[in-house]
């Protein structure tokens, strides 16, 4: 026969308390004596208790659930950084429901309201497409990673310094000519200091740079379409010259670097190129990228703890609202690798 599932009703009997004593032992646990928690708890090891999810989250409306909208996972940094957001269930017990909203804007409203139909205690915004505004109207926690964040809390990279760092470290390499390769991005994000630090080094120091915006795509094909038009175009207009570049991320680093092995067996002296993120594939390429790495791990944590601040905050009998949104910002860690500190010979087939 079908073994019974043990309810509240006999924890109460068993303990001699009541079912309130027991329902505040799961929900408000504070709110009792340490002894009489330690009773209830040896109670369900002897009752051999198994917690019904389902019913609980009928009980208290609290599902342990947030929401990710992520923008894509062809950039290695955005599924680094989911992976890095899940790892945080061991830590923080809650659970994740994810959806990839590609720059859709109005798909992304759909899986919001998908998200909120779940009762998500929170969210973490990734994507870049609905504004800050929209999304603090919400009236659930929100934290975003690198994108606009003027209503909501946030946590991001210093971007302006990783950019300070890539340049000077390829300025110090003797470069002629500093570029940087970047997407068409707000200035309003944080991810534009990588714009504004590359090109106030430059200035700052009198240094001939060049900034190149243009949408590279979110597939290796059109990636690799882009760019190699770019280093086509790079090649004729400094023929001669050593080109220290700064792509904005790893992804496009790695394609970059493989259109210049390919065509010339190795990465020639009159190269140089740092990339940022730190996502695997700027240690995986077939030459080591140089990289600002943006401490995945610790903007991920910072995230999800952030968010489980402010869902607990909510759960309190009184709960304190903020006055204005956190924000909080995690350094940047240059790495040199071999595409700018010098390379082992290869051939190519």
């Amino acid at each position: 026969m079908r073994k019974k599932n043990v309810t509240f009703d006999d924890i109460a009997k068993y303990t001699n308390f009541s079912k309130t004593t027991i329902s505040r032992y799961f929900n408000n646990p504070d709110s009792l004596t340490l002894e009489n928690q330690q009773i209830i708890s040896d109670a369900l090891v002897k009752l051999n208790y198994k917690e019904n999810k389902v019913a609980r989250i009928l009980a208290n409306g609290k599902t342990e659930f947030i929401g990710i909208i992520i923008p894509t996972l062809y950039l290695g940094y955005y599924s680094a950084m989911l992976d890095q957001i899940l790892s945080t269930y061991e830590t923080f017990g809650y659970k994740f429901l994810v959806f990839i909203g590609n720059g859709n804007e109005e798909n992304e409203r759909k899986y919001i309201r998908e998200l909120m139909s779940y009762k998500i205690e929170g969210m973490i915004i990734l994507s870049h497409t609905i504004p800050s505004r929209e999304l603090s109207d919400l009236q659930i926690p929100i934290v975003t990673i690198e994108r606009e964040d003027k209503y909501v809390c946030s946590v991001n990279t210093d971007n302006y310094m990783g950019a300070v760092q890539a340049a000077s470290l390829l300025a110090r390499h003797g470069c002629d000519i500093l570029i940087h390769i970047n997407t068409p991005t707000a200035e309003d994000t944080p991810t534009y200091g990588r714009i504004r630090g590359f090109r106030d080094f430059c200035g700052e120091n009198h240094l001939k740079h060049e900034i190149i915006i243009q949408a590279l795509g979110n597939t290796h094909a059109s990636s690799q379409s882009h760019l190699e038009e770019i280093l086509k175009d790079l090649e004729q207009r400094y023929k001669g010259c050593k080109k220290g570049i700064f792509v904005s991320s790893d992804t496009y680093a790695n394609v970059l670097l493989n259109l210049i092995v390919r065509k010339y067996g190795t990465l020639p002296e009159d190269y140089r190129i740092i990339g940022f993120d730190n996502s695997p594939v700027s240690g995986e390429a077939i030459l080591p990228i140089s990289t600002i790495g943006q401490q995945i791990d610790k903007l991920a944590y910072e995230a999800v703890e952030l968010l489980v601040e402010q869902m607990n905050e909510r759960k309190k009998r009184k709960p304190i609202p903020l006055k204005e949104p956190i924000h909080r910002t995690v350094p940047p860690i240059l790495i040199r690798r071999e595409t700018t500190e010098g390379t082992s010979e290869i051939s190519l087939p």
